[in-house]
């Protein structure tokens, strides 16, 4: 028996967050004071390069809510999806059709477009309830293949556009100091910022415990009260809902959608995304959204200077792109947040 006050193999040990330190501040502080600097980078950069490049980070936000929507079924629930293109494809449609066939004004669209795949999300959740593993992705992946064939149908011509898709007008900055690409910029920022914040409180709250707990062990979680299905069902929609926003404000920033812009291998590259970002980590989603957005580029680029832009040396850019990914994928498993943390960690005292 151990004395009285003295120090036990039971006691509760410190939290690292508060008592591990780096560069004179704990990790918790050292995270606010991080979220702090890429908020106010977040705001300032568009003024500070051209707009082309506000364009790209345009992107780079409506990819990053598809990544971490993406992430929430995935990385915190333990369902693997390869058919979340359709959920874009939806919410893009969603917008377009509301925008160019009803004369919707674009702001009122997104939160339609977001409930509808939502809505979307939650029934393809009830029967995937009885698959798992190989057989959920192989029925979210007929989901991505399905999906543009669907819009193509002629019977559907009349709101989809076919083949040929939706052209789309996008206004001008309804502020004067802001140019067009700024505009929208801070417009997908505000919803990019909205989704974040509440993925965070989702993941910390009641329902995220109940997510994890049933990626960890479904048989555990389900003896503790923990009613699966609902929470499995009900976690598709909200990754639904999430991609759905996304694909919506692609439609919106981009100003065209046709359904060869959500192929299957749009439903990869955010898998990708996800698995290079790493998993179950919110500022993951976008890390693995710039991944999938620059390496390309940057790997056209090289070929282009190498070959001097040659027809035939263009499927050199995803050979280009594959050796990056497997190069990250081996020095980092555990993807850039995994190996961001670990490093943090390892600076920590």
């Amino acid at each position: 028996m151990p004395k009285t006050g003295t120090k036990t193999d039971w006691a509760p040990r410190p939290n690292p967050e508060f008592s591990l330190r780096i560069f004179g501040v704990t990790l918790a502080q050292f995270r606010r004071a991080s979220i702090i600097v890429a908020v106010v980078v977040a705001l300032l950069v568009p003024f500070a390069v051209e707009d082309f490049a506000v364009f790209q980070m345009t992107q780079l936000i409506y990819l990053s809510i598809a990544v971490l929507g993406l992430n929430l079924l995935t990385g915190f629930n333990g369902q693997f999806s390869l058919g979340h293109s359709a959920f874009m494809a939806l919410g893009a449609y969603t917008a377009g059709i509301m925008m160019a066939q009803w004369e919707v004004a674009y702001y009122w669209t997104i939160v339609p477009a977001g409930l509808i795949c939502f809505v979307a999300g939650f029934l393809f959740g009830l029967p995937a309830l009885r698959l798992e593993g190989l057989y959920l992705a192989l029925a979210t992946f007929a989901l991505a293949i399905a999906a543009p064939q669907l819009l193509k149908y002629k019977h559907f011509e009349h709101y989809t556009g076919g083949v040929q898709g939706l052209d789309l007008f996008k206004e001008d900055s309804p502020i004067a100091f802001l140019s067009t690409d700024q505009w929208w910029y801070y417009f997908c920022l505000f919803f990019g910022v909205l989704l974040i914040v509440a993925a965070w409180n989702l993941v910390r709250g009641r329902t995220g415990r109940a997510m994890i707990a049933i990626r960890d062990n479904p048989i555990a979680a389900s003896t503790m009260g923990i009613n699966t299905s609902v929470y499995k069902a009900t976690t598709f929609g909200v990754s639904g809902l999430y991609c759905g926003v996304a694909g919506a404000l692609s439609a919106i920033v981009v100003e065209f959608i046709a359904p060869e812009s959500f192929t299957f291998i749009h439903a990869i590259l955010l898998l990708i995304a996800m698995v290079i970002g790493g998993l179950a980590s919110i500022p993951a989603a976008i890390i693995g959204g710039a991944f999938i957005l620059y390496v390309p580029t940057f790997s056209e680029a090289v070929v282009d200077a190498f070959f001097g832009g040659d027809p035939s040396s263009k499927a050199l850019v995803w050979v280009s792109f594959g050796v990056v990914m497997v190069v990250v994928v081996y020095l980092m498993p555990m993807g850039f947040a995994g190996f961001i943390r670990w490093n943090l960690r390892k600076l920590a005292r």
